[in-house]
This record gives structure tokens, C-alpha cells and sequence, in this order.
């Protein structure tokens, strides 16, 4: 089972394995208020994307294709979230503001789907 949380929530024992799925740290969290398992950079989007998408839902659409070809090639960190969700719940931790509209829920969208 893979949750959801921003990265400003308060972490909980049923969030599992906590992962944060953002090229950059939220800012102005501690490392202990984020009680992080791990940090998986390289399965965010790239700077590239990022920068071209900031932030405008009226992207969204091509953002989502974009991010899913990018994920493709990312084999290697698929595996690794795969294996952990085999060991129990896991929580994605991202920072955006806007729930519906984050890399964070295409990443579980596309590991539930098994579209690669």
C-alpha cells in the first residue's frame, strides 16, 4: 500500500516507511520534524521538467506524460519502491502545496499500474 503525505504534516506510526519523492528539501523542515526512512532525489522530476512545469495545472496534462516517460527509465528506483512496498505500507512525503496536482501522486499512479 503506498499513502500520500505532505512533507508539513505530522508523521504517524501508520505512515509506514516514509519516503520523500522531491528533488529538493521542503524548506524550512528539520530533519527530525521529517522523520524520513529515505530520500529518493533521482525518482523526482528532473530540474528540466520541474522548471518548465512550476507549478501551472493548465501543464498538468503534458506534465503527467512527461514525468511518466521520465519514470521509465528509472528501473533501478522502481524496484527499490516496489521491494518496499512488498515490506509494508509506505508514505511518499512531498511538498507541494496542491494535493491533486503533484509528482508525488503520478509516481504512485504509476507504480500501481505497472505501465512501464
Amino acid at each position: 500500500m503506498i499513502k500520500l503525505k505532505r512533507a508539513y504534516e505530522k508523521p504517524s506510526r501508520s505512515d509506514g516507511t516514509r519516503i520523500l519523492v522531491e528533488r529538493l528539501w521542503p524548506r524550512g523542515l528539520t530533519k527530525e520534524r521529517a522523520a524520513l526512512d529515505l530520500w529518493l532525489k533521482d525518482i523526482a522530476p528532473s530540474p528540466a521538467l520541474r522548471k518548465w512545469y512550476g507549478h501551472d495545472v493548465a501543464l498538468w496534462p503534458q506534465f503527467e506524460k512527461r514525468y511518466r516517460a521520465e519514470l521509465r527509465k528509472k528501473q533501478d528506483l522502481l524496484d527499490l519502491l516496489r521491494q518496499k512496498e512488498r515490506e509494508g505500507v509506505v508514505t511518499f512525503v512531498y511538498a507541494a502545496k496542491d494535493e491533486e496536482h503533484n509528482s508525488a501522486l503520478v509516481l504512485k499512479e504509476f507504480l500501481e499500474s505497472a505501465e512501464e
